[in-house]
């Protein structure tokens, strides 16, 4: 239940929800897509870091090498923490829990909101040993009573068909590739390997202690909760899908949610979805706070695990008040970059003993991916940015030698053509 309180935030209640109104009733390939990325692959990053025995991120990346290990790790928990993820959960949680009530000053509310939001994700993450109980026995039970309280008003409703909901344009024949591009935007995938760091330490502080009982451990809070958000998304894509009898496709899954709440709820609704939003969001906030902080101050000797944790809410308070636009923008490119990467190396470890953990197959197959990844994050930067810089040059370049590029899987070839040399180069030097 803890780590299923530190993946499920704001944005696995909005992607999915926005997910149903695209693919309409071509719904189930795309969730599909979405459960792979979304729930598969982040379960697959926890189950390797307790798999390979690995103490966090930076023991598992340094598989490829040292200088790889430290901008990776760096790269990650600051994607997800004070430079993405974590000021999006307070923006989503004010722009669709707390700003429909107010009409003007939004700006000083939304700093008044996140003054108070990070506040109590300070209070919460100076305290990491208590962490189980206020994620996993307080915050996650009040989280998902206001969730069902929507899912189920939604579900009875009888007049809303999914038979007669169209899919838009790019969900006609490629529905479950979109779903799977979608489930990036949750950030859960990345998310994955730094919080396993956390998980291992709740299972040793229980009194385990043996790596291959933690590993059995690690595996079993992964399958409870890849269970219980696959649940949980396939809830959310279906109301979301039903909801275009009543509404237009909205501008985000924000705004689809708010719209559903207040139709079946009403005037309760809006209060329901606030508190089910400050929730999700606050008890994500606190996991990774937790994981930023801890992960930093094994990395950088000299400051505290204290002193971190005020660094990273500090600075995510700053960047929340950019607004929630502005956070989506920029996260897009970054998360076109780091997906792959992290795809990849959670796949090698995985398979770890199959190639003995050969550096050469790790160095290699990782070296290609992240060539291919900088090309998927050039096509997602912003197009007056693309104009500008005349970068359409390499996006025409990967369109016509990198398969499924247009897909968002242009990195698939070149990661296997790095598989298929480290493993070559590994068989010469055993010969």
């Amino acid at each position: 239940m803890t780590l299923f309180g530190m993946f499920f935030g704001a944005g696995n209640l909005i992607f999915p929800v926005h997910l149903g109104q695209l693919a309409g009733n071509n719904y189930l390939m795309a969730t599909i897509g979405f459960i792979i990325t979304a729930v598969s692959i982040p379960i697959l990053a926890v189950a390797a870091i307790g798999i390979t025995h690995s103490n966090g991120l930076m023991a598992l990346s340094s598989k490829v090498s040292k200088k790889f290990a430290y901008f990776f790790t760096c790269l990650l928990y600051l994607t997800i923490g004070p430079l993405f993820a974590i000021p999006r959960c307070a923006t989503t949680s004010y722009t669709i829990g707390i700003a429909p009530f107010f009409n003007e000053d939004k700006a000083l509310y939304l700093l008044i909101f996140s003054l108070i939001f990070f506040a109590l994700v300070l209070y919460f993450s100076l305290k990491p040993s208590g962490i189980t109980i206020w994620i996993g026995k307080i915050i996650n039970p009040i989280f998902l009573i206001f969730l069902f309280i929507l899912i189920i008003f939604a579900l009875k409703d009888n007049n809303a068909s999914l038979s007669t909901v169209q899919p838009i344009d790019t969900y006609m024949g490629n529905s479950l590739f979109n779903g799977f591009i979608e489930g990036y935007g949750t950030m859960d995938a990345i998310a994955g390997l730094a919080f396993g760091i956390v998980v291992i330490n709740i299972i040793k502080q229980m009194g385990i202690k043996e790596d291959k009982d933690v590993a059995s451990e690690v595996i079993k809070s992964g399958v409870i909760t890849g269970l219980l958000m696959a649940f949980i998304y396939i809830l959310t894509i279906i109301i979301g899908a039903k909801s275009r009898n009543m509404f237009d496709i909205s501008a985000n899954g924000g705004i689809a949610l708010a719209q559903i709440a207040n139709y079946y709820l009403k005037s309760f609704g809006s209060i329901v979805l606030c508190i089910t939003i400050t929730f999700a969001c606050l008890k994500t906030s606190i996991g990774l706070v937790t994981s930023c902080a801890e992960t930093f101050e094994g990395l950088f000797k000299g400051f505290s695990y204290k002193t971190w944790a005020i660094i990273f809410t500090l600075f995510s308070f700053i960047i929340s008040n950019f607004g929630l636009n502005s956070i989506i923008t920029y996260s897009i490119p970054v998360l076109m970059f780091i997906y792959p990467i992290a795809i990849t190396l959670t796949l090698l470890a995985l398979f770890s003993k199959k190639f003995k953990d050969a550096k050469e197959v790790y160095l290699c197959t990782i070296s290609f991916t992240i060539f291919a990844a900088i090309f998927d994050l050039i096509k997602a930067l912003p197009f007056d940015l693309i104009q500008k810089l005349n970068l359409q040059i390499f996006i025409d370049l990967a369109t016509t030698y990198f398969p499924f590029y247009n897909l968002g899987l242009g990195f698939v070839a070149p990661s296997i053509i790095g598989l298929c040399l480290g493993l070559y180069l590994r068989k010469r030097r055993l010969i």
